[in-house]
């Protein structure tokens, strides 16, 4: 009777709006696991990721498909003619499943560099948009100092020349030695060259300082025209990314199922389907024991005071030892790449698998691979304040884009992944937006990194 309910139930929601799953597709997504809605988010992202680099959709996606059950296995077994016909479909399936994650991988990959590309170009017209100012305060500094020395001789000859007492003072006793009268005329003289110097210096650094000045300002306008391209193609990266893993995910659940499935039709032994069903259902366990274990291997990884609390609800994200610091340092290649010479953020050393705890609490609003960076997450704390957690390991994800996370929270696991040359957490600390040293504003904090 339940059923029957239910089933009126989708038939009524389904006449309005035309969003609830038909009986048959009721069936197909009860035995594939998932929902149509879910089915519908996963193709739309698929959609908006794949699209927007260009990959065609090519075979329809594995994960929109019905997969066979095991009874529809046991029931062409039957049948020679059932049986070629669901070999043929359960092939068609794999084929579908591998092509649909190979093609959302290369369109990640291809919107992870388009960010990372994005994101060190922002980076770096930070770096020229701040030394133009330096640059411009400097020269209106040294503008300031010269004309404070220009007043200042200007007031030594209003002393010393300024009215008619002074000039008679000047000139008094010196009628009896033409050479003493030269030497104060000369002196005087020397007193207006230095002046004019001054002044013709004043005038040019206060003209490099207004030329600076406007450099500067477009430079920040640049800056600031790099940054919002950045963040869109995150957006861009992080649907690629959630597409990928959709499909990944779908082939992991399904898979393994599916090639038991093709065995045991092509099977000509007595083996039966419950045996082959008993080992999918054996493996999918083991994988899970062995997930398991490694996740508290990666936590158990806190030497050095991972998680320490600070103050104000701050965290030290990792482990061990600082490896590497904020600021200039040499380039470094490998094949991913070259390293920048500026540090955006700080090293910290605490071995493979190390776990990578959240500094402070906030919603995840990136967690794929962003070119040197490796597997990358960054959480937004509000206020303008984020971090970022680089080279995570291979599958070191604890947490996805859109979750909330609580400060000293695992969401993920050091690796070597990207522009790394060992494992370890690359941290760092963004304010609206752009990079600042993250060892001083987390000592800030109370928390040492």
């Amino acid at each position: 009777m339940n059923d029957d309910i239910t089933a009126d139930a989708a038939a009524a929601a389904s006449a309005e709006c035309g969003c609830a799953p038909t009986p048959a597709e009721s069936r197909a997504f009860w035995k594939a696991g998932i929902s149509r809605r879910g089915a519908l988010g996963l193709g739309a992202l698929g959609v908006v990721a794949l699209t927007a680099f260009g990959i065609s959709s090519g075979v329809s996606a594995a994960y929109a498909a019905s997969y066979p059950s095991w009874d529809d296995v046991q029931q062409a077994k039957q049948n020679e003619a059932a049986k070629a016909a669901e070999v043929a479909r359960i092939e068609g399936l794999i084929q579908s499943l591998t092509q649909k994650v190979a093609e959302t991988q290369a369109a990640a990959e291809a919107a992870s560099t388009e960010f990372y590309n994005a994101q060190q170009a922002y980076f770096a017209a930070i770096a020229e948009a701040d030394a133009l100012q330096e640059k411009a305060d400097a020269q209106a500094a040294a503008a300031d100092e010269a004309a404070r020395k220009a007043g200042q001789v200007a007031a030594q000859l209003y002393r010393n020349g300024g009215d008619d007492t002074s000039l008679e003072l000047f000139f008094a006793g010196s009628a009896g030695s033409a050479d003493e009268l030269l030497a104060r005329l000369g002196s005087m003289d020397k007193l207006l060259e230095y002046n004019q110097s001054v002044y013709d210096d004043a005038v040019a650094a206060r003209n490099a300082a207004q030329s600076l000045s406007d450099q500067a300002v477009v430079a920040r306008d640049e800056r600031d025209r790099l940054q919002k391209i950045a963040e869109e193609k995150m957006v861009v990266a992080q649907q690629a990314a959630d597409a990928a893993q959709a499909a990944l995910d779908e082939q992991s659940a399904n898979l393994a199922t599916m090639q038991a499935q093709l065995a045991a039709l092509r099977d000509t032994t007595a083996t039966t389907v419950a045996q082959y069903q008993a080992g999918v259902e054996a493996a999918r366990k083991e994988a899970e024991r062995r997930a398991a274990e490694e996740a508290a291997a990666g936590a158990g990884g806190n030497s050095g005071g991972g998680g320490t609390p600070g103050t104000g609800g701050w965290v030290r994200p990792h482990g061990g030892y600082r490896s590497s610091g904020y600021g200039p340092r040499s380039q470094q290649c490998n094949s991913n790449g070259c390293s920048s010479r500026w540090h955006y953020g700080v090293d910290l050393a605490n071995g493979c698998g190390a776990a990578i705890y959240a500094a402070h609490a906030g919603t995840v609003d990136a967690a794929f691979y962003n070119g040197g960076y490796g597997n990358y997450v960054r959480i937004q704390h509000g206020g303008g304040i984020a971090t970022g957690y680089a080279h995570i390991k291979p599958g070191g994800f604890a947490v996805r884009n859109g979750q909330w996370v609580e400060a000293g929270q695992v969401i993920a696991y050091a690796g070597n992944t990207g522009g790394s040359f060992g494992c370890h957490l690359h941290f760092e600390v963004y304010i609206n937006g752009r990079y600042t040293n993250p060892i001083d504003f987390m000592a800030a904090r109370g928390v040492w990194v």
